[in-house]
């Protein structure tokens, strides 16, 4: 956290549309009778403003997404901008670009490679992709993975772990792994978004959580690799947490710490789960809502439920966004985990 009260860290929506209906996805404006406001998307000139006020203020990493960011006319000059802020800067930190990959052109990877871009490109399962998606285009996406392996550029195989994927778990992450990607990132399934209207059919049990832990192990184990959950898990609900030594599991929250959310119009949240609009880049002062973002900055959302915890300094008690989302309060128990 810096002087500026912003994280270090942020995340930039830069469209609402995607060519994807993911039934886990967790887009604000996708929920179910959403009263989310979906503003005017600001224009490419617009974005270069957002990025260099950021870095002015102290952001020194940036993630780019959407919707699908392909789908953003003019998105490479935007990470162009990110990339020549920052060199000016001294700033050197890899861009993070986050696709479905259904759009990806070769002219793209050659661009990001150019821009030291890390790809993260999304594999919700291999079978039931189009389930999954609306989208045939498991074989598209594992092309893409085999052609940045073949530029040299480093990419993550992305997938979000379901009840309807979860059988076919190993054979995902094996795929995207052979097929070129470098690491993995897990994010178990959290209620949001268009998520919320197939909560009961994708939200997994404590036992298929600590399955999609083993499994992640043992693939990166067979693959010499590490990987990443990003989505935090109570610490409660895994059996044995010191045997994970090539999946990185967090058990607190980054929101309003770690990074924060620019949404497609420029409004501000504290993580991209978040329907809660705090704030906007281009306000006086740019945190509107401190009461809702200092809960996540100074981390003071902890269910009583959790209170006698011994681990309560270790584990924010789950996604504290999902308990806001199902429930209406930060501080209400993380209930997207099937107990």
């Amino acid at each position: 956290m810096h002087t500026s009260g912003l994280p270090q860290s942020v995340a930039l929506e830069l469209t609402y549309k995607c060519n994807h209906r993911c039934k886990f996805c967790s887009c604000p404006w996708y929920a179910p009778d959403s009263t989310y406001v979906k503003g005017r998307e600001l224009s490419v000139e617009e974005w270069k403003r957002v990025v260099r006020k950021l870095y002015r203020l102290g952001v020194e990493s940036f993630s780019v997404s959407g919707g699908e960011v392909l789908l953003k006319d003019g998105f490479m000059d935007i990470i162009h901008c990110i990339r020549e802020e920052g060199n000016r800067l001294g700033i050197s930190r890899p861009i993070v670009v986050i696709s479905n990959a259904l759009a990806m052109e070769e002219r793209f990877l050659w661009f990001f490679l150019e821009h030291d871009v890390h790809l993260s490109m999304s594999l919700p399962g291999y079978e039931t992709f189009e389930e999954h998606t609306g989208v045939d285009n498991a074989e598209g996406v594992l092309h893409w993975f085999q052609e940045a392996r073949n530029i040299g550029l480093n990419t993550t195989v992305n997938v979000t772990v379901t009840n309807r994927n979860y059988d076919e778990l190993f054979q995902t992450l094996a795929l995207g792994l052979l097929n070129g990607a470098h690491d993995i990132l897990l994010n178990r399934f959290l209620p949001g978004g268009r998520g919320l209207a197939y909560a009961d059919e994708l939200r997994l049990t404590p036992q298929q959580v600590n399955g999609m832990l083993d499994t992640a192990e043992e693939v990166l184990g067979y693959a010499n690799r590490q990987g990443n959950v990003g989505t935090e898990i109570p610490l409660c609900v895994i059996k044995d947490f010191d045997k994970y030594k090539r999946i990185h599991i967090g058990y607190q929250c980054a929101a309003a710490k770690g990074f924060f959310v620019v949404d497609p119009s420029g409004q501000i949240r504290t993580c991209n789960h978040s329907p809660r609009i705090v704030g906007h880049v281009f306000s006086q002062p740019m945190i509107e809502d401190t009461r809702y973002w200092n809960l996540f900055a100074e981390s003071d959302y902890k269910p009583s439920m959790c209170s006698g915890c011994k681990m309560g300094n270790l584990c924010d008690c789950g996604c504290r966004e999902v308990a806001n989302i199902l429930h209406g309060s930060p501080d209400e128990k993380d209930s997207s985990i099937i107990i």
